[in-house]
């Protein structure tokens, strides 16, 4: 009897919060995963073509050594993208890091560049300690206070990214092609979405996109991401919503 087929990806690919993207390697098979790159940068060359990606041997038993790790970025580098990093792991991590000549990241997130017209609600300044000679009684349980939203007046031009840490992203205009808008909540755009937009950046699942004119080079909640070939045709223009629904990207028009 022949050997169950194994349809799982070798290679996890997830988007991070400034387009940059996470490789987490589930496999030592260079060709497998070298095959999966050259499809995605087929399928997409606007988006994943000469693309920096983070390594990240998380998914694996234990570290590779330093001729498999160096096979690996090559055989990327063929597919069309370009491994500038390995992701933080266990100290056997780190020194393969050191080996290899490449940076750790724990984090990454670009310093994004002021965008003209985004507007948001000024943070109170704290009060001044009381001064009292006894303690001060306990203070009630707190109450989870959801921050304002960015409000963002003014197009998104190509070239531009915008960020919303910690809260909910709303555009009253559009996002043109080449533009980037990530928040760690869900997006708002009253205009076409041409560019990137990027929900749920830090990992909230429940995070959503709306637009009025569904035009993405690419979209992903917490992670998981289509890009515009993936759409069906007949969505191309229209209002859309976008969920993750059991780990998987839904796209639906919105009546």
């Amino acid at each position: 009897m022949s050997a169950a087929m194994d349809f799982e990806q070798a290679g996890e690919l997830k988007i991070g919060q400034v387009g940059i993207a996470n490789l987490r390697v589930r496999t030592l098979d260079v060709a497998r995963l070298a095959a999966e790159m050259r499809e995605r940068v087929e399928r997409a060359p606007r988006l994943f073509a000469r693309a920096a990606v983070i390594l990240d041997f998380g998914g694996l038993p234990a570290t590779p050594d330093a001729a498999t790790a160096r096979s690996l970025i090559e055989a990327l580098r063929g597919a069309g993208v370009l491994p500038v990093a390995l992701a933080w792991g266990s100290s056997d991590n780190e020194a393969l890091a050191v080996e290899l000549g490449l940076p750790l990241l724990a984090k990454f997130r670009a310093q994004y560049e002021p965008v003209a017209g985004a507007t948001e609600t000024a943070a109170r300044p704290a009060p001044p300690p009381r001064q009292a000679a006894e303690p001060p009684p306990a203070p009630p349980p707190a109450r989870a206070v959801s921050a304002p939203g960015l409000v963002q007046a003014a197009p998104v031009r190509s070239g531009q990214q915008l960020y919303a840490e910690n809260r909910d992203l709303t555009v009253l205009s559009q996002v043109g092609a080449g533009a980037e808008v990530i928040a760690d909540g869900s997006i708002h755009i009253y205009g076409p979405l041409r560019g990137r937009a990027l929900a749920g950046a830090q990992g909230n699942a429940t995070a959503r996109i709306f637009c009025r004119a569904f035009h993405a080079e690419l979209v992903a909640v917490a992670g998981h991401y289509k890009v515009l070939e993936d759409i069906p045709k007949e969505l191309h223009g229209k209002p859309v919503q976008v969920w993750l629904e059991n780990e998987e990207l839904k796209i639906a028009a919105l009546d």
